[in-house]
């Protein structure tokens, strides 16, 4: 509850996204690699998030090149990795180089380049990388996503531990979705958790779509979600 009440108040004083980036069209094909690259990494959710909230901050206020921007991209995923995993998680140059062939990326990425742009990204962030996505809340949520009173298409439910996999599942597929539109961007991180919960409980026909205990937990109501939620279900 502490860590959580630490992230909601970090929140508040985020970088406003003014998605004012000259390359904001092919914003798609970097997430897309980011993604590619965190899942052959292994790495956690939360580092991938982290990784794509950084880049898209970095791209929001710089105008560079295709080839910088690729060298970038590595950059936020290792910073990301060094903050969220453990050590023998972070991916190794060679690793990295492997990965960026795979995916026909035309770069051969260094040691000192690589060096040089986390420099720039740390330097950019004020050195300071403790920037809530919605990946550091959703566990939370998901934590009372279901209740013992909640009704699956107006029955009672027979498996809580059964739903609750199926809806965690639901949860992850409209978090990774919430990167791939930078509007969600205008939404709070913590408010974007809370809605992919709310999805999922409706596509799940799950009665009633927000409970009291969500709304305490969150701080959110149906009113503050609306919005989001409506963005996930189009």
């Amino acid at each position: 509850m502490l860590e959580e009440s630490v992230w909601m108040a970090k929140e508040l004083k985020l970088p406003m996204y003014k998605a004012h980036s000259p390359q904001i069209g092919m914003r798609r094909y970097f997430i897309d690699l980011l993604t590619v690259l965190s899942n052959h990494c292994n790495l956690c959710p939360m580092a991938r998030h982290l990784a794509i909230y950084l880049l898209d901050l970095f791209m929001d206020r710089y105008d560079i090149t295709v080839k910088q921007l690729h060298i970038i991209s590595f950059a936020c995923l290792l910073l990301a990795s060094k903050f969220e995993e453990k050590e023998d998680k972070v991916p190794k140059l060679e690793h990295l180089n492997n990965l960026a062939y795979m995916c026909n990326v035309n770069v051969v990425l260094n040691k000192k380049d690589l060096l040089r742009m986390e420099m720039l990204l740390l330097e950019n962030f004020n050195w300071n990388l403790y920037l809530p996505t919605p990946a550091h809340y959703i566990d939370y949520y998901l934590y009372v996503s279901i209740g013992e009173n909640d009704l699956h298409n107006g029955w009672p439910i027979t498996s809580l531990t059964k739903i609750k996999d199926f809806l965690e599942k639901y949860a992850y597929y409209f978090l990774d979705f919430s990167v791939q539109d930078h509007t969600f961007l205008h939404f709070r991180p913590s408010l974007i958790a809370a809605a992919c919960v709310c999805a999922s409980r409706i596509c799940m026909q799950i009665s009633p779509a927000w409970t009291t205990q969500l709304e305490l937990l969150t701080c959110y109501s149906w009113e503050h979600l609306a919005q989001c939620i409506e963005m996930m279900l189009m």
